[in-house]
Order: C-alpha cells, then sequence, then structure tokens
C-alpha cells in the first residue's frame, strides 16, 4: 500500500532477528510496523525518513548471517526475553497486587491473632487450583470525596468484597467473600454493585453460589453516590431470586450483622463457625434504637443460633467450614460409583425389642446410607426431627426422620417448620426423599397449641402433597394418626411405597388415647379399680395386636413388612425414574422458605 516512512529503526550492518522491527509505515493515519520476516544483516536501506512510497517498494534489504552473527543474535533473544514488564502493563500489575494478602502485612496479621483467615485464603481453598477467575478487583470504596486515590487503593482493595467464578471438583460455582480486614466487611456502594454482577451471572448460568457473610452490614461512610437511602441497590433482590434456582451456601466466622445477615439467612444452608456472631442488628443498631448497648459478642452468639435454627451446620474453622460447603455442593453434582456401607444385618437390632424403649435415630441414619455421606442440617434445632442429605449406592438423597429421643418422636411446631423447609430443598434440586417414621402423632397440648400448631404442622400436608420429586416411606416403628400420614407425604398411598420394619405399629391415634376415647363407657362401669385398670391394660394389648405391622399388612394398608436390612434395596427404587423430571418439564418451585 503506499504510505510515508515516520520512523527508521535499524542500520546498514546491523544484526537483526526475525520478527524485530525495521521501519514504520503510516498510512490513512494508521501506524504499521514492517518486520523482519528472517534473521539477517541490514545491507541496504532504500529509504528516508518522510518518504511517501508506492505499494511493493523496497525498504530495507537483508544479507544472510554468518557465524558470529548469529552468536550476537542469541545473546540478543536472551536479553529481549528478560527485559522489562512495558509500563502499562506494570502499573496494571501493581493495582491488582495492592489487593492482595502479601501487601498488607499488618492486617493479615490481625486475622492470623484472632484465629482467622483473610477471605482470598477462603476462597482459594474452596475452589480447585488455578481456576479463579476474579471479577472487578480494581474497584475501591466510594470515598473519593474523604480519601485520596492512594489511600484507597491501599486501604480498600476490591471494596471489600472478593468475588469471581471457580470450579469446586470441577463444578462452576461463584464464590463472593467479604473482606474483614477492609472497612470490617460492610457493604459499600460498589461492592453492592460487584454482588449484582455475580448474581445476574449465578442465574444465567445457573451456577451455585457461596457466600462468604462476614460483616457488618451497610456502610454509611461512603461518599460519592448520588443516593440518599440505597434502599434501591439490587443485591437482595437479585440474591433472593436465586432461591430455589441454584444452590446457595452461607458461610459464617467472626461477625455478621444487618445486610450480610440479610444475605445470609436466604442462602439454602448456613454454615457457621463456633465463634460467629449473627443478628439483623449489630451494636450501633440496637444503639441507635434506644434498646441498650451490647457488646457484638453478646449478638445472636453461635450457641444461641444453632437452638433458634440459623446455624444448619457448626464446625470449629474455616477450613472445617469450607470442608462442608464442599460435602453440600457435591450433593447437587454427579453421582458417584465409589461407595460403601455396614452390614445391613446392624439394622436388625438397632430397635429395642421393648416397644417403650427410647432409641436415637442416628443409629438407623448412619447405619442405612453410604459410609461417611451422611451430613445433618439444623441439628442443634428441633432434635425431634433428623434431617440430613446422605447418598444410598452414590446416589444423593434426602432424609427426614423422627427421633424417638426427643417427645417420643413426636412432632411439635419447629420438628413440623425443619421438615416442610428442608422437603422444599429437596424438591428445588430434584432430590428424592426417604422418610423414617416413628413417630406417635402430632405434639399436643395448652403450650403445643401456643406455639401455632395448626398452622405449623399443616406445613407438612400442603408441602408434601405438592412435592415433584419420589418420595418413599419406612415405618421404623411407631405410625400413630395424622403425625404418621404427614410423614408418608399426606397418605401411606402417596409415597412411591410405604413399608415397615417387624417393630411396625399403626393406629388412627396414640394406643391409651384410643381406648380411654373408644371404651370409656365400658372402663367406667368398672367400679373397682384395679379391674378398671387390668381392663384397660387388655384392651390396650389388643389394640397393639391389631395394629401389628404384619396384620396391618394384610389390609394393604402398607405395602409390606420388611427385613430392616432389606431397606436399602427399597430406598433404590426411588432412583429408577429420573428425580430432574419436573425441571425438564418447567416444573420448579417458586422460592425454598428460608425458615
Amino acid at each position: 500500500m503506499p504510505a510515508t516512512v515516520i520512523s527508521i529503526d535499524v542500520v546498514v550492518g546491523q544484526i537483526v532477528a526475525a520478527g524485530q522491527g525495521l521501519v514504520v509505515l503510516e498510512s490513512m493515519k494508521m501506524e504499521h510496523v514492517v518486520v523482519a520476516t528472517s534473521s539477517g544483516i541490514v545491507s541496504t536501506i532504500a529509504v528516508s525518513l518522510g518518504d511517501t512510497i508506492a505499494a511493493d517498494a523496497l525498504l530495507v534489504q537483508l544479507g544472510d548471517t554468518d557465524a558470529i552473527a548469529q552468536t550476537v543474535l542469541s545473546d540478543t533473544k536472551a536479553v529481549d526475553g528478560a527485559k522489562a514488564v512495558r509500563a502499562d502493563l506494570a502499573q496494571v500489575i501493581e493495582r491488582h497486587e495492592i489487593g492482595l494478602d502479601a501487601a498488607r502485612p499488618d492486617a493479615v496479621a490481625k486475622r492470623v491473632a484472632k484465629g482467622q483467615r483473610t477471605a482470598r485464603e477462603n476462597i482459594l481453598d474452596l475452589l480447585d487450583a488455578g481456576t479463579f477467575i476474579e471479577y472487578a478487583p480494581l474497584v475501591t470504596a466510594a470515598q473519593r470525596r474523604r480519601r485520596t486515590a492512594d489511600e484507597l487503593r491501599s486501604q480498600t482493595p476490591a471494596d471489600g468484597l472478593v468475588g469471581g467464578v471457580g470450579t469446586v471438583n470441577g463444578r462452576r460455582v461463584v464464590a463472593i467473600s467479604y473482606d474483614y480486614m477492609v472497612l470490617a466487611g460492610t457493604q459499600g456502594l460498589w461492592n453492592h454493585f460487584k454482588k449484582d454482577r455475580l448474581f445476574e451471572l449465578a442465574e444465567r448460568a445457573e451456577l451455585p453460589v457461596v457466600l462468604f457473610a462476614e460483616g457488618g452490614g451497610g456502610r454509611p461512610g461512603d461518599t460519592d453516590g448520588m443516593g440518599v437511602s440505597g434502599l434501591d441497590c439490587l443485591a437482595f433482590n437479585y440474591f433472593a431470586r436465586l432461591s430455589g434456582v441454584v444452590p446457595l451456601v452461607g458461610i459464617v466466622s467472626g461477625y455478621c450483622f444487618a445486610g450480610n445477615a440479610a444475605l445470609l439467612g436466604c442462602c439454602d444452608v448456613v454454615i457457621a463457625t463456633e465463634n460467629s456472631n449473627i443478628g439483623m442488628g449489630g451494636p450501633a443498631m440496637i444503639e441507635g434504637g434506644g434498646l441498650g448497648t451490647f457488646e457484638p459478642k453478646e449478638i445472636g452468639p453461635a450457641p444461641v443460633q444453632v437452638a433458634s435454627g440459623v446455624i444448619d451446620v457448626l464446625v470449629a474453622d474455616e477450613a472445617d467450614a469450607v470442608a462442608v460447603a464442599k460435602k453440600y455442593l457435591e450433593f447437587f453434582g454427579k453421582s458417584t460409583t465409589e461407595f460403601s456401607c455396614v452390614d445391613q444385618l446392624e439394622l436388625r437390632d438397632v430397635i429395642p425389642e421393648s416397644r417403650t424403649r427410647a432409641y436415637d435415630v442416628h443409629a438407623v441414619v448412619d447405619r442405612l446410607f453410604d459410609a461417611n455421606s451422611v451430613l445433618e442440617l439444623r441439628a442443634g434445632f428441633a432434635q425431634g426431627m433428623v434431617t440430613a442429605i446422605a447418598r444410598v449406592e452414590g446416589n444423593a438423597i434426602g432424609v427426614v426422620a423422627n427421633n424417638p429421643m426427643h417427645l417420643g418422636g413426636a412432632i411439635d411446631s419447629d420438628g413440623a417448620d425443619k421438615a416442610a423447609r428442608f422437603m422444599q430443598l429437596c424438591d428445588a434440586f430434584g432430590l428424592p426423599l426417604i422418610f423414617l417414621c416413628d413417630t406417635p402423632g402430632f405434639m399436643v397440648g395448652p403450650d403445643s397449641e401456643a406455639s401455632g400448631a395448626v398452622r405449623h404442622m399443616s406445613r407438612l400436608f400442603v408441602t408434601g402433597a405438592n412435592l415433584n420429586v419420589p418420595v418413599g416411606t419406612i415405618v421404623l416403628r411407631k405410625g400413630y394418626g395424622l403425625g404418621a400420614q404427614a410423614m408418608a407425604a399426606g397418605s401411606f398411598k402417596a409415597p412411591i411405597f410405604c413399608v415397615a420394619w417387624p417393630t411396625g405399629e399403626f393406629g388412627g391415634m396414640n394406643l391409651q388415647g384410643a381406648v380411654r376415647l373408644g371404651m370409656k363407657r365400658e372402663l367406667d362401669a368398672i367400679a373397682d379399680d384395679d379391674e378398671r385398670a387390668a381392663t384397660f391394660d387388655t384392651m390396650v394389648e389388643r389394640m397393639y395386636e391389631v395394629g401389628k405391622a404384619v396384620n396391618v399388612a394384610t389390609h394393604f394398608e402398607i405395602d409390606d413388612v420388611i427385613d430392616p436390612a432389606d431397606s436399602r434395596r427399597w430406598i433404590t427404587t426411588l432412583l429408577c425414574g429420573d428425580a430432574s423430571e419436573a425441571k425438564r418439564r418447567g416444573i420448579r418451585r417458586a422460592f425454598i422458605d428460608t425458615w
């Protein structure tokens, strides 16, 4: 092409390497570098600076290189390979390095002294090595009116939120962590926008989200925004919209208050360390509301939030929290072909022979499912109801079980809430459900009714009746009244199967109550107290014989009475169909109840 010579970068006799620039031409306001296509020695320069040349004109001619020249070329390449990074790239590298832990030794030392890790340490531990792609690491706090640019870069890197995309065991996830070393992990203007970006990405690409939520909530010190209240931020709406769409995992170590806690509460599962404090308002908000002065450690400590049901899994430290998060996410990935279980003959002796002797249902759960696969959620809350995710033959499954060690297995309001919410979780992500029933029914009495039992307990019916995933029920021992029906999605004919162990016993209500109600006239007619008591016991025993599993099965109220050692084979029938069939048909649970 025709052009003007604007630079000549070589001289006659100079040794050049292939790819080295020779002449720079300008044509149509664009500069073009002409490079050597092979190594050689400049023998002729056919143009001068400022010449306007025609297309195909000779510019520079190269001669062959000799042995000495080849040695020089080799030395030149070695020097070129080690040459300094150009200024623009060096600035980019320097700006990124400012935000790394190595550039903040004092802040890191404070974390170490508290026994905690940095945001980046947690994210890099969570994600597979080398997979983290960070979004918006160069933003700083929106405080340009208060601080210099250098101060913002060094003290508020990434605006206190480290986030991006990586993989966990090969599956892509969005990982987000507030950085407590930046303004106490508060929610700033730009880190809100960063969350918006990542939450939208998670929805579009259907990526699970892991949120490290430590922090103090909204940040009042930002000065660069144009608004007043900030109540039009979209992060909470975007994150809540992900409920039921992708798995949401929340992790807390240390303080988590206000807006940080609100996001945490939207998560499907909350994993917290023993040193955590979680509350919808921190000390400043409490004092500002005229409600007293409290230290942060007095607000929502871990033991309180375990008992309240806020925390699903309590762990010792952040390393354990990350390990649990990985285990949880694995349940929503592919099944595994590598599994083992204890000798199933052990199940034959787990239930005591005495029908009135309590036992811990965890002894059943731990033996029934694949070894080391059980992850119990909300273990410290509503302890009469056990909810867990486990595997059977490598396949993930949800487990709901009554625990006779608490209220004899009766279902109270908290237990109903716990189970109903867990059923929604399994339904949202296509996990089949197995119910292990051993309940005398719903908890009754004035105190129970004062808890709003009618509403809470009915959640089990409306949730169970609208499940899209396969359901099975195994009656371990007691199956009485409405509570037993609730452990079978509303009816013993609703599940894919409803079977009982030999210890199973059934009735429309507990046997003693049934006798007192149904035989009241006959019992009242007996004047002698001892005779009346003996008659009552005889009637109860007779009803027990009628309600034994082997008799109930003859009336086809259940599908079979099975050897406990055969339970896994029945459970695998839930895996025959595709648990995600409902999602493929466009049926989706709108969201997972936070409670």
